[in-house]
This record gives C-alpha cells, sequence and structure tokens, in this order.
C-alpha cells in the first residue's frame, strides 16, 4: 500500500527544493512571513480496483499547487503582481514537469518510500484566481501523479 502522506511530504520536499520557496501543505507555511510561497493540498485519489490492503495496488493522487504572490512588508503599498503568480506558476511547472532532454527523466525525483512514480501531469490550470486589488494574487494548478509499489 501506498502511504499518501509520503507522497505528500515527498512533493513538498521537491517543491521547496526545486524552487527555493516555502511550500505548506494546506495552509500558508510557517516559515513564511510574507509571499512568495506555495500551498500544496491533496485533492483526490483513485485506486487501480484492489482493496487499500492489497500490497500491489497502483494510485493516482491530484495536488493542488497554489502559488501565492502578495506586498513585502519592506516596500509600502506594494501588492502581489499576475506577473510573480504566472512566475511563480512556470517554476512549479518546471519543477514537477522538467525532464532531461537527454534521458528523459525527470529533473526532480519524487522521492517516495515504497514506491516509484510512473507519471505525472498537468491536470487543469483554472490559473489566476484573485482580483489585483486584493493586494494578493493566487494561481492555481491541479497535478496528477501515478504511482506503484513496484520498484523500476
Amino acid at each position: 500500500m501506498i502511504e499518501k502522506r509520503l507522497v505528500t511530504n515527498a512533493l513538498a520536499a521537491l517543491l521547496g527544493t526545486a524552487t527555493s520557496l516555502p511550500v505548506g501543505r494546506s495552509v500558508m507555511p510557517t516559515s513564511a512571513a510574507e509571499p512568495p510561497y506555495y500551498v500544496l493540498t491533496p485533492v483526490d485519489t483513485s485506486t487501480s480496483g484492489a482493496p487499500y490492503a492489497d500490497a500491489n495496488e497502483d494510485m493516482t493522487l491530484v495536488y493542488q499547487v497554489t502559488a501565492v504572490s502578495g506586498p513585502r512588508s519592506s516596500t509600502p503599498s506594494s501588492t502581489g503582481t499576475l506577473e510573480q503568480a504566472e512566475g511563480l506558476a512556470d517554476k512549479a511547472r518546471a519543477a514537477i514537469l522538467g525532464r532531461d532532454p537527454a534521458t528523459g527523466r525527470w529533473l526532480h525525483t519524487l522521492a517516495v518510500p515504497g514506491a516509484s512514480c510512473m507519471g505525472r501531469a498537468l491536470e487543469t490550470e483554472p490559473g489566476a484566481t484573485s482580483d489585483p486589488a486584493d493586494g494578493i494574487i493566487s494561481y492555481v494548478q491541479r497535478f496528477r501523479f501515478d504511482l506503484t509499489p513496484a520498484r523500476p
């Protein structure tokens, strides 16, 4: 059985390491005093049909990655910008989906104990979700991960 929390931990580590930005799990990261940062939220889970107790069951997980752009306390009257939010979304997409052109392998390993990631894809990208007048702009993307307990 693949433990979902281990996938969540591995994805948060991948995103944080590859982008050098804080990542919160369903909440603002505790290490982020202010934006920019990411919020990682588990969204959906499906299995290949075997009961959860089956050690050979494949699993598909969907995670939402919300990039948050916002004001800087050191800059009076600053706000988040769509430019920054889109740049953060680009970084997240590259971190999760980027491949080495020579080998075809993922640039950043999703290191899940007891599982291998067979596939990654951008599931949906609603884009920017906030009014620029709000001062904070978020950008939403959902990624799908296909995992198996089998090792390559």
